[in-house]
């Protein structure tokens, strides 16, 4: 139970540098639906899909593979310092590639050539300090890492609300600010925000030797190159809808459905926090007698935490799009948060579930498994919007997710099986979601809602009590 507490305590330490970023991003939420429109709202919204997809080329599965070969390897300055360099390289040749020809590129991206030199540096940028974000993490430095990640974030938060609540609020006279086009001031502050990253980190460039090794570097690859294409149908599975919609319907469409998404965000958030504890811990535990166990004792707990997340948020959902949304145009799509949320639960489980081809070296079969998440995105979202609506591309998001989620479970058992105790999983699964049905139908009854959350709450407790008492005295 102590290596337990372990994981945990590192959990909570790597979690909060996602966390409390996230948190403050999402205090965003309502100055940008409330001082864009819904439209311009799309424009951000695809800003941002690119910016993943080109994040996950560029850094091609680069970082967890140095997760998995530093932890393993003596030489180990070698395998940050070649994968250090390799990003280095391929950044430099993208950049060249992207300024010789980003006329082209802005119109076959349809993408404004003003917002996509900005997007180009922000990429830049970002795959730069990829490497020494990684070094931080692996070397166990908690703080240092979450520093920076605030540091970044509150300059991000800060110029937005310069830019998009002060300059119009004070009506501050600067020939150069454009009233007419706010969106751009958003991806100005993002640029801004890691700049100053960058600077930060500059000292971990020169950290180590520079020392290239072809053979560190063929294993980093071999390892990291099917991470990329899972990487890349992930971002199909998580943004395709939100690029489609604007062809298929419309710019007012994509901008109500993505800001509804966004409430959505507490479970990524918790999702995103578990990845960052969890994924070090998960390899350098692997070598322990009772790892197995250890696993799917946390799975338990995360599916207890995030089942519980998904009953409070959908009990208070109107509270939740009052705070986040202020636009009322937008609450267009607001049906889809359930769904959405359910489908990131899912999410979240696989990627617990993942563990067993990462500790195997057969990351092939992630790349499998979300390619088959994409191609159910991409079917669903093609075929049925167009008959039944944007709520189809929710519910394109918890099929793809769900079918992922069940496939990684069954291979997982069959490659390294771990002793999950399906029948609690289920158990919790199934009470979370009677509940949450329960709570959309009471007409927004917050007194009976709450009884909702509070009856979780006491099954859990009823359930784990034994466990918990344990967990809390060591």
């Amino acid at each position: 139970m102590s290596v337990l507490k372990k994981f945990f305590k590192d959990t909570i330490i790597y979690g909060l540098a996602t966390v409390l970023p996230r948190l403050m991003n999402f205090i965003l939420v309502p100055l940008h639906t409330d001082k864009l429109k819904t439209v311009s709202y799309s424009d951000n919204t695809t800003f941002y899909v690119y910016a993943a997809f080109f994040n996950v080329l560029l850094t091609y599965g680069m970082e967890t593979a140095f997760f998995r070969f530093f932890s393993k390897s003596e030489e180990k300055d070698k395998v940050f310092s070649t994968t250090f360099i390799s990003l280095i390289v391929t950044t430099v040749v993208f950049l060249i590639g992207v300024l010789l020809f980003n006329q082209q590129l802005s119109v076959w991206l349809d993408i404004d050539p003003k917002y996509f030199k900005l997007l180009i540096g922000l990429l830049v940028l970002d795959t730069l300090v990829v490497a020494p974000f990684a070094y931080l993490r692996a070397t166990g430095r908690p703080i240092k890492f979450a520093s920076i990640k605030i540091a970044n974030i509150l300059i991000y938060v800060i110029l937005n609300y310069f830019f998009l609540w002060a300059i119009p609020k004070f009506e501050m006279d600067f020939s150069w600010y454009d009233k007419t086009d706010l969106v751009q001031y958003i991806f100005i502050a993002n640029l801004a925000a890691s700049i100053f990253t960058f600077i930060l980190l500059t000292p971990y460039f020169f950290k180590t030797k520079l020392q290239f090794s072809t053979t560190i570097f063929k294993q980093l690859l071999s390892y990291g190159w099917p991470i990329m294409v899972a990487g890349l149908a992930y971002v199909i599975n998580e943004n395709f809808d939100k690029w489609i919609l604007p062809h298929l319907m419309d710019k007012n469409i994509n901008g109500a459905y993505s800001g509804c998404y966004k409430i959505a965000v507490f479970m990524t958030i918790f999702i995103q926090a578990f990845r960052l504890g969890a994924e070090p811990f998960f390899f350098s535990h692997a070598k322990e007698k009772n790892a197995k166990e250890t696993y799917a004792l946390i799975m338990k707990y995360f599916v207890i935490a995030g089942s519980l997340m998904l009953v409070f948020i959908i009990a208070y959902l109107d509270v939740f799009k009052i705070l986040l949304v202020k636009d009322e145009s937008y609450w267009v799509a607001i049906q889809i948060v359930p769904i959405v949320l359910l489908a990131n639960l899912c999410l979240g489980i696989y990627f617990n579930l993942a563990i067993w081809y990462k500790l195997t070296d057969k990351t092939r079969y992630g790349m499998y498994l979300s390619i088959v998440g994409a191609i159910i995105t991409i079917v669903f979202n093609i075929l049925l919007i167009p008959e039944i609506g944007f709520i189809a591309a929710a519910w394109a998001t918890l099929a793809a997710y769900g079918i992922m989620m069940i496939l990684s479970y069954f291979l997982g058992q069959k490659h390294y099986p771990v002793p999950y105790n399906l029948k609690q999983i289920l158990v919790y699964l199934g009470i979370a979601i009677v509940l949450s049905v329960l709570a959309l139908q009471t007409n927004s009854n917050y007194y009976l809602n709450t009884v909702l959350v509070l009856v979780f709450l006491g099954l859990i407790v009823v359930f784990e009590k034994k466990e918990l008492k344990q967990l809390l005295k060591k």
